[in-house]
């Protein structure tokens, strides 16, 4: 290999290590939690009422009951799938927004000038469009997912083959009943929910980056430890996950379609019997999260939209401290890649 082509390799990650770097963190936060994962979602799903129906340990308890160590992994390879893609879509797109908007600011300070620190408004809406674009190419697999963590409605029906519970059979079921578009089931919530990721590395740059300046005034290093990423990303989904847990649970019940049945209830019984429709399932008209959420705040008061809260936010703190703190070994994994493939050209 010549000197010129070494010199070609690349020293810093590009948007697409980034991408891959932030995709296979993702992937082993979320296989390290999976089992939370799901007992959330069922519990989000759910339309008990008890105490003991919204513990995430009796959740755990029954599906150990029902369905042995296997039903805790119900989806697995799905939202893994879905995991990938998403981190992969959503770093790729914030590292090249973010990337842009540097070198745009950097082309208008004068030579040698340290390029300012991004505010918190510029991190949030950046973290916006990267979520945003990244929704809209990975909500199939997030629908497909969700279906199968809950198993699907009229899953005990005679005749039906275990290959019905497949990945490629859920989304022909889906597709039979719905239509493609049924494959973006819940895309406005999930587009509402981008502030979610925008609220979590937002503050998670700031705060990191309010560390860093400390620790470079003190004579330190420029990087914080693994233990304080951990931290700063469990406070920054902490706070994300309860300004848009709302949405979240809407969000589930309409990739679940168990909104569909409230729904149908609600019609059943509000029309005189003359009036009442026989509802086709299949062309039942989908409750947005508005209307989700002004039934659950009819039938539950406000603190319906927080059913099952405590479990997502063990969930995805749990997650999300994970990957921040393995962010860093991911992206020199990353980059160790990139410079292989560098050097095979």
């Amino acid at each position: 290999m010549s000197v010129q082509s070494k010199a070609a390799v690349p020293v810093k990650l590009t948007p697409f290590g980034a991408a891959l770097a932030g995709a296979l963190g993702g992937c082993f936060s979320t296989a390290v939690v999976y089992p939370l994962d799901v007992a959330k979602t069922q519990i989000q799903a759910s339309k008990g009422k008890s105490k003991d129906e919204l513990s995430m340990l009796a959740v755990l308890v029954r599906i150990f009951k029902k369905e042995g160590i296997f039903g805790y992994y119900r989806g697995f390879w799905a939202t893994m799938l879905n995991t990938f893609s998403m981190q992969y879509a959503y770093f790729f797109f914030y590292s090249f927004v973010r990337n842009s908007y540097i070198s745009r600011l950097t082309r208008k300070l004068p030579a040698g000038a340290a390029v300012p620190a991004l505010s918190t408004a510029a991190e949030l809406l950046i973290g916006a469009i990267a979520g945003a674009l990244a929704q809209i190419f990975t909500i199939p697999v997030s629908v497909i997912a969700t279906r199968q963590q809950v198993g699907r409605q009229g899953a005990s029906k005679s005749g039906e083959s275990a290959e019905d519970d497949s990945f490629l059979g859920v989304a022909r079921e889906i597709i039979e009943e719905e239509g493609v578009g049924g494959l973006w089931l819940g895309i406005r919530p999930g587009l509402v929910l981008t502030v979610n990721p925008a609220i979590t590395y937002g503050v998670f740059e700031r705060v990191k980056g309010i560390f860093i300046a400390a620790q470079v005034k003190a004579g330190g290093s420029d990087k914080i430890s693994p233990m304080l990423s951990f931290l700063i990303g469990a406070i920054s989904k902490t706070l994300a996950t309860v300004v848009t847990y709302p949405y979240i649970m809407a969000k589930v019940r309409i990739q679940t379609r168990s909104a569909d049945e409230d729904e149908a209830k609600i019609e059943h019984l509000e029309l005189p019997v003359a009036h009442k429709p026989h509802h086709d399932h299949s062309k039942l008209k989908h409750p947005g999260a508005i209307d989700i959420l002004t039934q659950v705040l009819r039938k539950e008061g406000v603190f319906g939209w927080y059913r099952g809260m405590a479990a997502q936010i063990t969930k995805a703190v749990l997650s999300q401290a994970l990957l921040f703190m393995s962010k860093e070994q991911f992206e020199q994994w990353a980059l160790a890649i990139m410079i292989l493939f560098a050097r095979l050209r």
